[in-house]
């Protein structure tokens, strides 16, 4: 099979879409041919060594943590689905022809392949940082990176939950956040202001995902500090913020039971652009700038 691969630490210009071992399901695992894989953030860290610890590149790297495809193979100790299933779902390596998946959930009929594949990371992790934050109807929240896309997620699916959600983002995407349901603000210096003026006063959560503002400004707008959540400033922690990264916060198969469900009703809409899987470099320059709205998807 042919997988998305780098072998020495840099640049978008790293990356080939050459031959490599075909992955198999283990315990507890599903393998999908994959119709779709989508990009984030942690993959281009990757690829560039942000994630090595300093260490030199070793052997040949691999990318990809969601993807959406038809199940080809069932690992022991799994139920509930077969071979020529049509799933969405979370694994590793999954920017591949062939991936395995250790989270999933049925892909509703109505959904497109690339809109399947983008759910599972930033579904997944904005589940975890809404349950995190216990929000519930009607509360405000403030969404920190709402374009993006977990961040757009995150805004959707807290609408959906009952909740009324400002969110930040530059002045280009405030029309998309408007259309996702949210009240836009200006992000950068002074958006702690601009929140309150928005809100008409503190909210009751804060859901970082950009990882921009001082958490000391965060904190400011919420009723105390662990009502801000953030997954992207790792030193906000020492502030009496909680990060999260996954692990025992993450309750991977509800949480994409829950976003298939709420992309079989409409609730939850993802935009995005697809790429080819050999112009993956193109996608991740894109990522590298930092202004993506909705998520990037590679196909095969």
């Amino acid at each position: 099979m042919r997988a998305l691969q780098f072998t020495a630490y840099g640049g978008p210009e790293v990356l080939e879409w050459a031959e490599a071992p075909a992955p198999h399901a283990g315990l507890g695992q599903i393998r999908i041919a994959v119709r779709a894989a989508s990009v984030n953030p942690i993959d281009w860290k990757t690829f560039a060594g942000a994630l090595s610890g300093g260490q030199p590149m070793a052997g040949t790297g691999y990318l990809g943590y969601d993807a959406a495809g038809v199940v080809d193979e069932v690992g022991e100790g799994v139920a509930g689905v077969s071979a020529g299933d049509e799933v969405l779902g979370r694994g590793q390596n999954t920017q591949a022809e062939y991936a395995v998946l250790d989270s999933w959930a049925v892909k509703p009929p109505s959904i497109d392949w690339a809109v399947a594949a983008a759910a599972g990371v930033a579904g997944e992790t904005s589940e975890r940082g809404l349950r995190l934050l216990g929000v519930k109807p009607g509360d405000t929240i403030f969404v920190d990176g709402g374009a993006g896309g977990v961040g757009a997620a995150a805004v959707q699916m807290a609408v959906a939950a009952g909740a009324r959600v400002i969110a930040s983002s530059s002045e280009a995407n405030h029309d998309y956040l408007r259309e996702i349901g949210a009240t836009p603000v200006r992000y950068g210096e002074g958006v702690a202001a601009r929140v309150r003026a928005a809100a008409g006063g503190p909210v009751d959560a804060v859901f970082d995902v950009a990882g921009k503002t001082p958490a000391e400004d965060l904190i400011s707008l919420a009723p105390e500090a662990s009502q801000v959540v953030t997954i992207a400033n790792f030193a906000a922690g020492q502030a009496g913020a909680r990060v999260t990264g996954g692990g025992a916060d993450s309750h991977p198969m509800q949480a994409l039971a829950q976003v298939a469900g709420l992309l079989a009703q409409n609730k939850l809409v993802i935009k995005v652009q697809t790429f080819p899987f050999d112009r993956a470099a193109d996608a991740y320059r894109i990522s590298q700038g930092g202004h993506v709205r909705g998520k990037l998807v590679l196909i095969p």
